[in-house]
């Protein structure tokens, strides 16, 4: 447990003898300290830059989120192209020629079964 105290104190002692240098270098020689700094800063941003694009960037991406990213973007060509035709006139007056038009055809369909067999056999 001493190890851990010593060494507690030794970190504060660094970390106060830096904040001591930077206001010294604040005060002494301001244009130089800023440009370091800004050079810090944008030396910092280009590494950053670069690790997420070329570790994050080349990530593939699931194929839910594609087929979802796809979907988004029929809805949207979908939405976009029936909004824009469409008049403040017309969206207040409705045709029954394009009401039929609109419906869709229905998938389903009834399977004539043998109907007239089941109700014999049923009753033997």
């Amino acid at each position: 447990m001493r190890k851990n105290s010593i060494l507690k104190y030794i970190i504060y002692g660094i970390i106060g003898l830096a904040a001591i240098g930077v206001i010294f270098q604040l005060f002494t020689n301001a244009t130089g300290f800023l440009t370091s700094i800004l050079v810090a800063v944008i030396v910092g941003l280009a590494i950053f830059g670069l690790l997420y694009y070329f570790v994050l960037g080349g990530r593939n991406t699931s194929s839910d989120a594609k087929r979802y990213k796809q979907a988004v973007r029929q809805s949207k060509s979908k939405y976009s192209q029936t909004s824009s035709t469409q008049t403040v006139k017309n969206k207040h007056q409705v045709d029954p020629i394009k009401k039929k038009l609109k419906k869709r055809p229905n998938h389903l369909r009834v399977i004539d079964g043998n109907k007239s067999k089941r109700k014999k056999r049923a009753s033997n």
